[in-house]
């Protein structure tokens, strides 16, 4: 029974061996590019400085601040910028004063036959003008994201990661199985020890920085998963609780009569304490406006779960669909993003994120190591 176990633990050791060699640099770019994307609207900005909104001084003598333009306004300058086309536009309204309105076209015939690649237009909203027109992954925030959520590849980058993602999971189990020490050993193994070898040193980085990140690993890798391919895991949610309980109400068409503005109107009168964060048109045959609302307890401010449909021929709110309203299983997937991000615990819960992106690098550089220390241990034997 011994030495079943010594053979068996031999090859557990071989497998988290090779999984790590193998999968350890996609890794680490996997882990430096979310580092990156925790910041990188942030980082846009920082590059790209015609997207910096300076509202402008127009104090009134009671003290109120400029305000901007009217959705209408904002949406007959998209229109008149783009007269071809006749699809929905996605608007998402400012979340301070120094960002710029950001509308998305997401099937520009520029980019047909991509996945996603919607063509990007910022304006001002205050002076309306319109102060870039990009293509997703054509600029470098979204390349970047391209490359961390699809490797470049597009709907078959997507199905790799999510299979490497699950490989990453067992390489994290196998780490942890591997070292568990008995109950005796553990406060002691735990701890890195003083006056060691430089090879007990690298040991010992490589152990307790993946024991003492494992929760954040964990959680990275298996919402990054859960992001990637979401159809993988909906059937076994499902066998527990719903999925997409709430449908979406049917779109048709007619007369468009209601302007973007007065359906953001609606929604405020409806959810007096909501905040508006995306407007999406109708296209040019008629539908519904569809928006998306920050209310307090969302674990997203930039992409709220409160979704509400309003009927642009009559006004009427069609449908809302609130957070809590949902199943278990959607609750969980509204989570996912937020939680990937560190968006959820707010700048705290992003530069801790933004830190653990690190951590596959340190445990990459410190397993490639110790294989070569005992590479070369092994070498020296007679």
């Amino acid at each position: 029974m011994r030495s079943w176990r010594r053979r068996c633990r031999a090859w557990l050791l071989a497998l988290h061996q090779w999984l790590g060699l193998s999968l350890g640099l996609l890794f680490c770019l996997l882990g430096l590019t979310g580092s990156l994307l925790v910041f990188y609207v942030e980082g846009d900005r920082l590059l790209n400085l015609e997207l910096v909104v300076v509202p402008p001084s127009c104090q009134s003598p009671a003290g109120t601040p400029c305000q901007p333009q009217s959705l209408d306004r904002i949406y007959a300058l998209l229109e008149a910028a783009h007269p071809g086309r006749s699809g929905g536009w996605r608007l998402e309204l400012p979340m301070d004063p120094g960002q710029p309105l950001t509308a998305r076209y997401y099937q520009p015939e520029e980019k047909a036959g991509l996945g996603f690649a919607p063509l990007l237009v910022t304006v001002d909203p205050y002076r309306l003008q319109i102060t870039s027109q990009r293509f997703w992954g054509d600029f470098a925030a979204t390349w970047l994201y391209d490359l961390h959520f699809t490797l470049l590849l597009d709907r078959s980058g997507r199905t790799l990661l999510g299979a490497a993602s699950l490989l990453l999971l067992l390489l994290l189990g196998l780490g942890v199985y591997l070292w568990w020490p008995s109950p005796r050993r553990l406060g002691a193994a735990l701890r890195p020890g003083a006056g060691r070898s430089s090879q007990r040193r690298i040991y010992d980085w490589h152990v307790l920085g993946g024991i003492y990140g494992l929760p954040l690993l964990l959680l990275l890798t298996l919402s990054g998963a859960m992001l990637e391919q979401p159809a993988w895991f909906k059937p076994v949610l499902a066998l527990f609780s719903p999925v997409d309980a709430l449908p979406a109400p049917a779109a048709e068409s007619g007369a468009i009569l209601i302007a973007p503005q007065q359906a953001l109107e609606i929604a405020r009168q409806h959810l007096p304490g909501g905040e508006v964060r995306w407007l999406e048109t109708p296209p040019a045959g008629g539908g519904n406006y569809r928006l998306r609302i920050y209310q307090p307890g969302d674990p997203s401010r930039r992409f709220p779960h409160t979704l509400m449909w309003i009927d642009a021929a009559s006004g009427e709110v069609l449908a809302l669909r609130r957070p809590e309203q949902g199943s278990a299983a959607d609750s969980l997937f509204n989570w996912l993003h937020p939680l990937h991000n560190g968006e959820a615990f707010g700048l705290p819960g992003r530069l801790l994120t933004a830190l653990a992106g690190l951590l596959p690098l340190l445990l990459f550089y410190t397993g490639l190591r110790r294989w070569r220390q005992k590479v070369a241990a092994r070498a020296a034997r007679p």
